[in-house]
């Protein structure tokens, strides 16, 4: 391999070479970007070159202008210009950092192959009515409409299904002793599809010395050859087709319905005294690859944050991971305001839904069980989930995760996961993104 496809591989892999995604997810500072740009360190592969010693500065063994020749001693080597200030101390320029930017869409593909997921948006909102090809049929509509090629197919199986041989049948009428009535009743068993009034306005037209030319049906039948209507058609054409007015249809453009797929993503977090840093550094670690990974999924998605202690406000997004309250913990306010939005701006027959809430699963008395579960099983949403950041385990008083897990065990559309630590946000992050309920 030569020097420049040595570079070309290195430069490649230097400025390719993103950050293992889970690693920063979980370790990462995740502060730097945006809603809709994210930023991820790149891991910089120093690229070979060729540099001068900036000791050397003569040419090899000689010595001018005060240069010492070869052999001579000389002193430590001095600092080049510009390696430091001039009284030593190191400098105070800050160094240059490299990154990855990407787009949430991208996001959303780095993490669905590194996290093993497969999640398929749903078109909610109907955006455009556009009419596609003339495939609906009614019995009604302008003339340049109808569906003629229909018509006739009907009108030549009613043709097919009611045509018979008319000499067949007038042989018949001079079987000895026939009446009309006899041959109408003969035509039916061999399923021509005569008429007795044709019978019987025919019967006259049949000779007296014809009749008894036959002994029976029987004979008839054995000695006269039948022809059938596609003979008949090949023969003479195809001279008339009973159309018929209830065989008419008209095409009609076929309505298609395009929906967005669009998405509101309510994050509701627990702001009291208990949340302390670490643990509301854990709802930000998980909360905001969620939103860049939905946003990136949708194409239309849309955020409403809740903080709550006692009670439950909205707030910006700016605001939601940084704010503290003193008070105690009623979670079930946070979920009567989220059904309010809910309700009020994103119906659930135009939008998909996801609630997500966190804390540290500390909750007043019976508050889980009476209010929050029956508030969660009146929201429709493609997925609940809570997840529970306690680092260094479950507090003894900490038990709104677990009653929420019973509550809901084996359910559709909810989850509850565990973050006592940075590395367990990827492994949050796929169970609650694994799990919405796909009916």
């Amino acid at each position: 391999m030569g020097l420049r496809e040595d570079l070309d591989r290195f430069r490649e892999v230097g400025e390719r070479r993103r950050e293992d995604l889970k690693e920063f997810i979980r370790y990462g500072d995740l502060g730097g970007s945006g809603p809709d740009s994210v930023q991820v360190p790149i891991k910089v592969v120093d690229l070979p070159e060729f540099a001068y010693d900036p000791r050397d500065r003569g040419g090899v063994g000689q010595g001018q202008d005060g240069t010492p020749d070869v052999g001579q001693p000389v002193g430590p080597p001095q600092p080049a210009e510009g390696d430091g200030d001039e009284d030593g101390d190191p400098g105070d320029e800050a160094g240059e950092h490299e990154y990855y930017e990407m787009d949430p869409e991208e996001f959303a593909e780095e993490l669905d192959e590194e996290l093993g997921l497969d999640l398929e948006p749903k078109g909610k909102e109907v955006v455009e009515e556009v009419e596609g090809d003339f495939t609906e049929l009614t019995r009604a509509g302008p003339n340049s409409t109808l569906d003629f090629e229909r018509l006739f197919k009907q009108g030549l199986k009613r043709k097919l299904a009611m045509d018979f041989d008319e000499a067949f049948v007038r042989e018949a009428m001079r079987v000895a002793d026939a009446t009309p009535g006899d041959v109408f009743r003969w035509c039916r068993g061999e399923n021509v599809l005569v008429s007795r009034a044709w019978v019987e306005d025919q019967w006259n037209e049949i000779p007296d010395s014809e009749r008894g030319r036959w002994a029976s049906f029987e004979e008839m039948v054995e000695n006269v050859e039948r022809e059938t209507t596609l003979q008949r058609i090949r023969r003479e054409g195809l001279r008339e087709v009973p159309f018929r007015r209830e065989d008419e249809r008209y095409r009609h453009p076929e309505v298609i319905e395009k929906t967005e797929k669009n998405v509101v993503v309510v994050n509701i977090r627990d702001v009291s005294g208990s949340m302390r840093e670490q643990k509301r550094e854990l709802v930000e670690r998980t909360f905001t690859p969620l939103d860049w990974y939905l946003t990136g999924k949708y194409d239309r998605a849309e955020f409403v944050y809740i903080a709550h202690d006692a009670d439950a406000w909205e707030v910006d997004r700016e605001d939601f991971f940084g704010i503290r309250s003193g008070g105690g913990t009623r979670i079930s306010s946070a979920y009567e305001l989220a059904a309010e939005i809910l309700e009020e701006r994103y119906p659930w027959s135009e939008w998909n839904r996801y609630v997500f809430a966190a804390g540290d699963s500390e909750n007043s008395s019976n508050d889980t069980r009476e209010n929050v579960v029956p508030l969660m099983e009146g929201i429709p949403a493609n997925l609940h989930a809570y997840v529970e950041t306690q680092p260094g385990g479950t507090a003894i008083n900490a038990t709104h995760a677990e009653e929420v897990e019973r509550a809901f065990d084996g359910s559709d559309g909810v989850v509850v996961t565990y973050v006592s630590d940075p590395a367990d946000v990827t492994t949050a992050i796929y169970e609650i993104l694994s799990t919405e309920d796909e009916s």
